[in-house]
């Protein structure tokens, strides 16, 4: 089976304390491969760590910090594969922005994403891959989400233009769609569960994805050694309505 390819790799996960990346590091401990998990917050990494059978490494690693991304990486000797789940959605109209504060949700997701390639790109062996998350707001824009689209747009070039930098290594998109993680928590409140629920009678699917169901496509685009250059898209046929 394919997903034996992992087997005895070395993963890290940019952003792995919850959500997707959380899910992806679970997916790739349990098919044999040696998981790292990094978070802003150290604790929160230790204690992602802790949920997860296995010997899972938890380190601290801020993707807008230059130093903090050249510090971890000067640390590893080889890296497999890496999966960027770091990043965070705005959705505020552009009147009512503060434009410093909402280019952080762009630069945490874009240059977050440059400076951890820039800085891991002599430690990744050749047919190892890396794997960025966009989203459906590259295809389905929202009022307010403007922020969100320019990141999940750019992010997704990304995979396209670092193959013809790096051929050696295979760079790859998800493009979720709405999935049931901890920061839409923050952007619905306690109308979460409602407009999920509204969302998911209007799609093809009729559900909301799960964490695991997008984290599988994370691990796809890792273990299969033919896949570069290409955005996956876990959205229930959302950007299609």
């Amino acid at each position: 089976m394919i997903l034996s390819n992992l087997k005895n790799k070395t993963i890290i996960i940019i952003g792995g304390s919850s959500g997707i990346g959380l899910s992806v590091a679970k997916m790739a401990a349990e098919n044999g491969a040696a998981v790292t998990i990094t978070s802003r917050s150290l604790e929160r990494a230790k204690i992602a760590s802790k949920s997860i059978a296995g010997e899972i490494k938890a380190a601290q690693l801020d993707v807008n910090d230059d130093n903090s991304v050249k510090d971890f990486f000067e640390h590893q000797t080889a890296v497999d594969h890496i999966y960027i789940a770091a990043g965070s959605t705005k959705i505020v109209p552009l009147t009512e922005s503060s434009l410093a504060d909402s280019m952080f949700s762009f630069n945490e997701r874009v240059m977050g994403s440059l400076r951890i390639v820039k800085a891991a790109i002599t430690k990744i062996s050749n047919g190892g891959s890396v794997t960025f998350t966009g989203g459906i707001s590259t295809d389905r824009p929202i009022a307010g989400a403007w922020v969100s689209g320019l990141g999940t747009a750019s992010a997704e070039q990304l995979a396209k233009v670092m193959v013809m930098e790096y051929p050696h290594i295979r760079f790859n998109a998800i493009s979720p769609g709405y999935t049931d993680t901890p920061m839409w928590d923050a952007i619905m409140g306690e109308n979460k569960l409602s407009i999920l629920t509204t969302v998911a009678e209007r799609l093809p699917v009729k559900k909301i994805a799960t964490p695991e169901e997008v984290a599988f496509a994370v691990i796809f685009l890792m273990a299969n050694p033919s896949i570069t250059g290409e955005v996956i898209h876990i959205d229930g046929g959302g950007r299609l309505i």
